[in-house]
Parts: C-alpha cells; sequence; structure tokens
C-alpha cells in the first residue's frame, strides 16, 4: 500500500506560529500542550492542505497572525500515491487563498485529488443535536472525501438557488425567468442526493465490517417532505412549488433540506437522545469508517485530524483509538493538554510539544513525550 503522509510542514505568520519548521515520517503526530498555546492551529494548517475553508471554516484573512497583518503561508511536502508533492498555499495583501502544486498555480480542487483529510474537532461534539446545516455539512464533507467534484456540484445547486430565490423574493412571475435555474438546480441536485448516498452507503459497509470497539451507527439521508430524488421530478417539483415558494420567499424542497440520520445500533436509540460520551463515540466511529472506507477503496488511508479527541475519552477507548489508528495505518495528527493524554502510542507516534511566549507558539519535537 503507497503512503499517504505529510513529510514536512512550514508555517509563517499563520494563527499564532511566527515561524515553524516540522518533519514527519508517516507516524501519527501527537501534540500536546497547554490551552491556547496554538496546537489547533498546527491541525488547522494541515486541514489547508485539503480543499475548502479548513477545519474551522474560517476566512482565510482570520488566519493572519495578529498584530503584523503580513499575510500568511502554509508549505508542505506531502508523499501520496509513492510521489511527492510540494505544496504552497497562502494570502498576503487581501487577497483571496492562493495555490501552487509543484511549482504550478492550482484550484483547490487539485487537492482532493492527492489527499484525502478527515478531521473531528470539539465543536462538532454538537453535531446530533444542533439543526441540520451542520450535519449537512459533516455529510457533504465526507461525500468530499469519497467525491472530489461533490463541492463544486454543490456550488452549481447554490448559485443556482440563490438567483431564483432573488426571482421568488422579487415577486417575479414569468416561468421562463425559473426554467433554465429549475433546471441546473435538478441535475445538480440529483447528483448531490446520488453522491450524499453513496457516501452513507460507503460509511455504513466499512462500519460493519470492522471490529471496533466504537459503536455502530445506523445512519439514513432524510429528504425535506416533498423533495424527490430523480432530476427529471425534482425538476418538476420546483415547478410545481413555485406559489408556495413566492409566499415564503425562498426555495423549501430540495437537497439544500436534507438531513442525516442516526441510531446508536446496539440500543436502537436516536443520536440526538444519547448520552454525550455515546455522541462522542458514534462520530469518532463515523470518521474511524471514513477512513477505512477510503483505505479500501483506494488503497491508502486518509490523513486524520483529530482535535483534543482524547480529552473525551477513558483510557480504554483511548487505547483502543490508537489501535485502530495504527491498524488503519493512517497519519493522524492529534492534540492534547497533556503527553498522559498518549501514553497508549509509546513508540507509534511522534511528538510535538506546543509552548507560548509573548504570544507567539514554539514547538518543539521530541522522539517521546
Amino acid at each position: 500500500m503507497s503512503g499517504l503522509s505529510v513529510d514536512s510542514l512550514k508555517l509563517s505568520h499563520f494563527r499564532s506560529h511566527r515561524r515553524a519548521e516540522m518533519a514527519f515520517d508517516g507516524r501519527p503526530v501527537a501534540i500536546y500542550g497547554p490551552n491556547g498555546a496554538g496546537k489547533t492551529n498546527i491541525l488547522e494548517a494541515v486541514s489547508m492542505l485539503s480543499p475548502g475553508r479548513g477545519l474551522r471554516r474560517a476566512a482565510a484573512e482570520d488566519m493572519v497572525r495578529r498584530p503584523e497583518g503580513l499575510g500568511w503561508k502554509v508549505a508542505a511536502e506531502m508523499s501520496a500515491g509513492g510521489k511527492l508533492h510540494e505544496i504552497d498555499t497562502w494570502v498576503e495583501g487581501g487577497t483571496s487563498r492562493q495555490l501552487r502544486i509543484d511549482g504550478k498555480t492550482a484550484p483547490q480542487v487539485a487537492l482532493g485529488r492527492i489527499a484525502r483529510v478527515l478531521w473531528l474537532v470539539p465543536s462538532m461534539d454538537r453535531l446530533w443535536i444542533e439543526g441540520a446545516e451542520g450535519r449537512r455539512r459533516f455529510l457533504d464533507r465526507t461525500t468530499l472525501s469519497f467525491e472530489p467534484n461533490h463541492a463544486e456540484v454543490v456550488l452549481t445547486y447554490e448559485k443556482a438557488m440563490r438567483e431564483r430565490n432573488r426571482l421568488l423574493k422579487d415577486m417575479v412571475r414569468d416561468a421562463h425567468w425559473y426554467a433554465a435555474l429549475e433546471m441546473q438546480m435538478a441535475q445538480a441536485g440529483a447528483v448531490i442526493t446520488a453522491n450524499r448516498q453513496r457516501a452513507i452507503s460507503e460509511l455504513i459497509d466499512a462500519q460493519q465490517a470492522a471490529e471496533t470497539a466504537f459503536p455502530v451507527a445506523d445512519l439514513v439521508l432524510i429528504q425535506s417532505d416533498g423533495t424527490p430524488v430523480g432530476e427529471d421530478d425534482l425538476r418538476q417539483a420546483y415547478a410545481d412549488n413555485r406559489q408556495r415558494d413566492m409566499q415564503a420567499g425562498r426555495t423549501l424542497i430540495g437537497p439544500h433540506r436534507s438531513d442525516l440520520g442516526a441510531t446508536f445500533a446496539a440500543k436502537g436509540v436516536p443520536a440526538s437522545d444519547c448520552s454525550t460520551g455515546e455522541q462522542k463515540a458514534l462520530l469518532i466511529s463515523l470518521i474511524l469508517a471514513n477512513g477505512r472506507a477510503l483505505a479500501f477503496e483506494l488503497e491508502v488511508p486518509p490523513i486524520l485530524l483529530l482535535d483534543e479527541v482524547a480529552a473525551h475519552l477513558d483510557a480504554g477507548r483511548r487505547a483502543a483509538l490508537y489501535d485502530e489508528i495504527a491498524a488503519l495505518g493512517a497519519q493522524a495528527f492529534m492534540t492534547g493538554t497533556g503527553p498522559e493524554l498518549f501514553a497508549e502510542l509509546e513508540n507509534r507516534a511522534q511528538y510535538v510539544e506546543v509552548t507560548e511566549e509573548s504570544g507567539t507558539s514554539i514547538t518543539t519535537q521530541k522522539d517521546h513525550p
């Protein structure tokens, strides 16, 4: 199996890091230090090696180190499929994020063709009890790991929907203004639904095929009321629903209203009704299933970013998590407040201590914690 790993990482004026250089050998990376030292900022930098806005979903200008405000840069060497890639992504002078792969300017979607990056962050702990938007975002990020073009299809759908919503708010009644937009929405919407269904099926299969210490979730894609799946039916539904949509001033049906349903399989209890610990374990289970499915399909495990994951697990679950990561062969970047949280990893990992001095993060790599 050809490996996927970040071999080196350089940060310049990224968040709290004025400058940092780290070298990795493909093993999991345990990053520890006090709260506020800049541990998560390292994970966020790695997440910028994938398409999108990163694990915090922050605007590019928000990642600029203050007070200098000079812009930021993340440079990495990444091994993927037996090839070494040089990746540089940066922001300067108030411009949008730029990307260069192997010395050539490239669109962000190209990152998804080199590597798959999955993450779990504390803000996701509320996934099962927050609104459907958060679960759609989680599902679409999972879907993107299987279908690198999924983000472009979603953008196409959302752009056409915004234009349709503008017509609805302006009370435009001429059908000709809607027809082309609804065709675009129906075409993209059918692909979005098919992609999401495929991702859910992959997760279900990967969960069932594994012996794991983490619970299995029964998953289902929940469509909004009156939303058909096929392209032709979806286009007709948009046309039939114009009057109701006009009264609401927005599009009321479609994949933008879908939800991800999850049930703790062993107990038959909806994830929203599970305990905090069970909800966390279900999330970890899905991330691991996503990783296993990708490893099977692509013959290489994804890079995992697990922020403060150890703090929510007892020693037994921590050991089980580390064993699963090791069995998967994934390079996982994990954060925690102290080295004791990674004791079960022993020499299976590299270690980075992060401290803070006068508002600047300092990274120190160690063979042992």
